[in-house]
């Protein structure tokens, strides 16, 4: 069948044809105005760190459950941020790497690209943070005898701790799986088609403890406020005297690891992800290559004898 040709089969579009609607979404995104697109961005950026902030409560006091199931409830919470965004039709920066499948096909120009791609991270900064400081400010990390805040300081330190080099491949790793989550949603017919597509391979990348930029810029922004502002009460819930004066949740901790989570996410999605089924999918067929003489053989055999 025709990519183009639209059908109302229940069935999922093929691949082909989702590859088609990847290029003509991201044309859409290029089109659309700066404002519009940063308000897009920034929901997405809340969106994301409300899964965060589920997968948070999820894994919290969960020392009783082996270490495997605890992330997997965490990373099944952790795909409502997708959810909404797919569904809601907000902008996210992990996502909006597949563009360059319409880049490849010389429908999009690389500024064109790089613009969206700088919008939409600022935005997602904005909308992320923005609901740390939110969930700070309403004491949520308290809840639970104070468990919530000590899950929240944990991936912070962790996520801050990590060697740079394992960050940008872990940014890599994670968003292979968030495109090929996008990718097969944009073939769904239905919400729940779209629900049920995207929920292994987001619970898959957050079990496995990959790096999304995306959600550090709730998850360490939250850790830090904890440390900066909890009162004397949270931290006697936890037993401690107070923060953790050797703390890794630092502001240059923060930076290099998101630039590098942010490096790897694209290098996974535009090249790993986006580059491979252009290839596969939307690449120009290679010209036919005639052995020689073959048109005087062929004139011979429709000769009229």
């Amino acid at each position: 069948m025709d990519p183009q040709t639209p059908d109302s089969s229940p069935d999922p579009l093929s691949p082909e044809a989702v590859a088609l609607k990847a290029e003509d979404m991201a044309l859409k995104k290029a089109h659309r105005d700066t404002a519009g697109l940063l308000a897009l961005a920034v929901l997405a950026g809340a969106y994301i760190a409300l899964g965060a902030l589920f997968s948070t409560v999820a894994m919290s006091g969960g020392d009783a459950l082996p270490y495997g199931v605890t992330r997997l409830l965490g990373g099944l919470t952790f795909s409502l941020g997708l959810v909404l965004v797919m569904v809601g039709g907000a902008q996210l920066f992990t996502g909006d790497a597949l563009m360059v499948m319409a880049w490849a096909s010389h429908r999009l120009r690389v500024s064109e690209m790089v613009r969206v791609w700088c919008l939409v991270w600022v935005g997602n900064f904005i909308g992320a943070a923005g609901t740390a400081l939110l969930v700070f400010l309403s004491g949520q990390y308290g809840f639970g005898h104070a468990e919530v805040g000590r899950t929240a300081l944990y991936i912070a330190h962790s996520k801050t701790a990590l060697p740079p080099v394992n960050a940008f491949f872990l940014g890599i790793l994670c968003n292979v799986l968030v495109c090929l989550a996008v990718w097969m949603t944009l073939g769904a017919r239905s919400v729940t088609d779209k629900v049920v597509a995207m929920a292994l391979p987001v619970t898959a990348f957050a079990a496995a403890g990959f790096e999304h930029s995306i959600a550090n810029m709730y998850f360490i922004p939250l850790g830090a406020l904890i440390e900066w502002g909890a009162p004397e009460s949270f931290w006697a819930a936890l037993g401690t005297a107070g923060p953790d004066p050797d703390s890794t949740v630092t502001l240059a901790n923060f930076a290099l690891r998101l630039a590098l989570v942010t490096l790897g996410n694209w290098v996974g999605g535009a090249l790993f992800v986006g580059g491979m089924v252009w290839f596969a999918f939307r690449r120009p067929p290679a010209p036919q290559v005639r052995p020689a003489g073959w048109a005087s053989a062929e004139m011979e055999g429709t000769r009229i004898k």
